[in-house]
């Protein structure tokens, strides 16, 4: 798992809103199960505050509260499917209304690749861009705005999105890894990308055939003005998202950076290529 980190008031330009001095909260999306879970799990152990568990099936999301609550923990639950506009909405009011702000994000809400899928490639590509891409980007539009200075979104990426990079196109790559790159700009490419697989053009376009890592690709650049970005695994896996979301507020990095293993990795190197990889 890869994480991208941002500094919330830079890449979305809204006005941010006056904030009260409320409890302070985290929240995690997709968080019921996975590293989601253990995110959630680290964090009710960890953060001076309240952490929100969230969910797209309430049923779901309420029973891992109980599985944490039977451990001793306190997590709160909201539901939130990040497909559905109107929901980030009703997220964003709750929070509003109960703490006047948001002090931690964790991006984590996104749909996996599955095995022998019969469903078209094209519609793979669309629905796994909708959730993964398109909803991490709305809940962006949505929360960012309540970040309250100095706090933090961490964006949950993968190697995949890596390895995906680098099976695209050199004129790709370099668009992708410009420091230069557009919130719109990247809306485009990845937009461009569903259509390409729908005309059956994908590889002609440069693209490669791994979506799941193409959608990563957006979530991973889209953090990097600067949200972090950055890869998990299990209860382990939630320890890098964990120390990114503790860090002091007034620590110096990262800012817009892809880190794996806590530690800051350049985005695009291939993760066989990193210094511990084989240690």
């Amino acid at each position: 798992m890869h994480t991208t980190l941002h500094s919330p008031h830079q890449r979305l330009r809204h006005t941010t809103p006056a904030m009260s001095s409320h409890t302070h909260v985290a929240l995690v999306t997709g968080s019921n199960k996975g590293i989601g879970l253990a995110i959630v799990w680290e964090l009710c152990r960890q953060f001076s505050g309240d952490v929100v568990l969230t969910a797209r099936d309430v049923v779901r999301g309420q029973a891992a509260v109980k599985q944490l609550e039977a451990e001793g923990l306190s997590p709160r639950f909201h539901q939130l499917d990040i497909d559905d506009l109107q929901s980030i909405r009703v997220l964003r009011d709750f929070l509003c209304k109960e703490y006047g702000g948001l002090d931690v994000l964790v991006n984590n809400a996104a749909i996996a690749p599955k095995t022998a899928n019969p469903t078209p490639f094209h519609t793979q590509a669309e629905m796994m861009m909708k959730t993964n891409f398109v909803g991490t980007r709305d809940v962006c539009t949505e929360l960012l705005p309540l970040i309250r200075p100095k706090g933090r979104v961490v964006n949950v990426s993968s190697t995949e999105g890596v390895r995906a990079l680098n099976e695209c196109s050199p004129e790709l790559q370099q668009k992708f890894k410009s420091e230069t790159i557009t919130e719109q700009e990247l809306v485009g490419l990845m937009n461009k990308f569903v259509e390409d697989t729908k005309n059956g053009v994908h590889r002609k376009e440069g693209w490669c055939d791994l979506i799941y890592g193409v959608t990563k690709i957006g979530v991973t650049v889209l953090g990097q003005d600067p949200p972090e970005c950055l890869l998990p695994r299990t209860r382990e896996g939630a320890e890098t998202p964990v120390y990114l979301d503790l860090l002091l507020s007034d620590a110096e990095g990262p800012h817009g950076q892809f880190v794996s293993e806590k530690k800051f990795v350049e985005w695009g190197v291939p993760p066989e290529s990193y210094p511990w990889a084989n240690a």
